[in-house]
């Protein structure tokens, strides 16, 4: 998939304490600012466009994730071993 660059402006002894700190957890401001815009992409752009944008780029549909069942009433009360 084809990459654009996206540029802001931001505090220089912020950026420069950030960029410190995260060395120190040996992190890199690239991939954190990544996964918080794929954060941010998942949040707002609504799941059939992901999966229309991942098809035009050749990408496998992620696997769904599975809903739990509804518990049957049986289950949500359960027999008290006595008359009602």
């Amino acid at each position: 998939m084809k990459k654009a660059t996206i540029t802001l402006s931001y505090d220089e002894e912020k950026l420069s304490a950030l960029k410190l700190y995260l060395g120190q957890k040996e992190q890199s401001l690239e991939n954190e600012l990544t996964a918080a815009v794929d954060s941010l992409y998942l949040k707002t752009v609504p799941a059939n466009v992901r999966d229309f944008i991942a098809l035009r780029a050749g990408v496998e549909k992620p696997a769904e994730k599975k809903k739990k069942p509804k518990p049957s009433a049986a289950e949500v009360m359960p027999d008290r071993g006595g008359d009602v």
